[in-house]
């Protein structure tokens, strides 16, 4: 006999991407179905993603459905097919500097295909719809760490604009049509599997094939970055923990990150921002070579530093991300060098 887990099925959105591929495997780990759905777009290097799903295929507890989500009757139909008791939407179009020059696809992948989730898990009685945000959306705001208590409304980029949108219209959809929605704001997810466009993985290849790496305000950043392990551990976690309303929530004195509604906003962060320049002198170490550096002022829509206020995640569900970058930077070399024979 199946038990729980085999027989409901967890409905994950970009499972060819970085983080969908973890949190799909760690929850056939557990023992749960999963249907991935991906359009595997070439915003990145497609081999990458096919790679993952290759993987995912092996386990029989995963199904594989392609499926642009701007695409309604396609995802309707899916939904239908599938009747999963969670979701966990982490597809999207990544990027806050890509997104200056590509308006259009944050509009279609992060607004319209989030209205169809939206709408899909409205129809069919889902459980719980958890979803990708980002620190992004903290843009102008100064107070640090950054909370999900704080207001959100000086987006510093058309990225972090949409993933405010999506928390706006996902509490809308709590209120009207009780759907419990919770939010997660990533705070500069790293590790192996990782997207090719964000910083240590750049700066990894960059370095092994000997070429400069551009640095953006002479490396004083500060990032939260956060292991893929404790980005995975987090989303389960609270995919788990469907959100119900904060009875004592005071529309005098409104709080941002909860509601009268059935929804809810978590940080998953390190809670430990580091400089860019030390994370790349642990990629200088782990690789036994200097890194050749270009350095250019600070880019639009980027923001001087991050840090997570994580003590909402820690008190709802008794989590607290703890890999060091020490400990993760090696890691994501590791497994670097193994996929690329370097």
């Amino acid at each position: 006999m199946m038990n729980e887990g085999q027989s409901r099925v967890t409905l994950v959105t970009g499972a060819a991407g970085f983080i969908g591929f973890h949190v799909s495997c760690r929850l056939m780990e557990m023992g749960r179905r999963v249907v991935g759905v991906d359009c595997v777009n070439d915003y990145y290097d497609v081999s990458l993603k096919e790679s993952r799903l290759a993987i995912l295929a092996q386990n029989p507890l995963f199904e594989f459905e392609r499926v642009n989500l701007a695409d309604r009757e396609r995802v309707d139909a899916m939904f239908a097919a599938h009747a999963p008791a969670r979701v966990i939407h982490l597809a999207a179009q990544a990027g806050v500097r890509y997104s200056l020059e590509h308006p259009h696809a944050y509009v279609e992948s992060n607004l319209v295909a989030f209205v169809n989730m939206l709408e899909a898990c409205r129809h069919n009685g889902v459980e719980h719809l958890t979803y990708a945000s980002s620190s992004s959306v903290y843009g102008a705001n100064k107070s640090m760490p950054f909370s999900v208590h704080d207001n959100v409304d000086h987006p510093l980029s058309l990225y972090a604009a949409s993933k405010k949108a999506n928390e706006l219209i996902a509490h809308t959809y709590s209120h009207l049509f009780q759907l419990p929605s919770t939010g997660l704001r990533f705070f500069t997810v790293y590790g192996p599997w990782g997207r090719p466009d964000m910083a240590i993985f750049i700066f990894t290849k960059a370095i092994l094939e000997e070429k400069p790496i551009t640095v953006f305000n002479d490396g004083h950043m500060l990032r939260d970055f956060t292991y893929i392990d404790d980005i995975v551990e987090g989303v389960i976690r609270i995919s788990d923990k469907v959100a119900v309303p904060n009875t004592n929530w005071n529309g005098e004195k409104p709080d941002p990150g909860t509601s009268p509604a059935p929804f809810r906003l978590y940080n998953i962060g390190n809670n430990s921002p580091v400089e860019v320049n030390y994370v790349i002198s642990l990629i200088e170490k782990e690789l036994g070579r200097k890194a050749r550096r270009i350095s250019l002022p600070i880019q639009p829509g980027d923001v001087p530093a991050t840090a997570a206020d994580i003590d909402d995640l820690t008190n709802e569900v008794g989590f607290r991300p703890s890999t060091s970058t020490e400990e993760g930077v090696p890691r994501f070399i590791a497994w670097y060098r193994d996929y690329y024979g370097v």
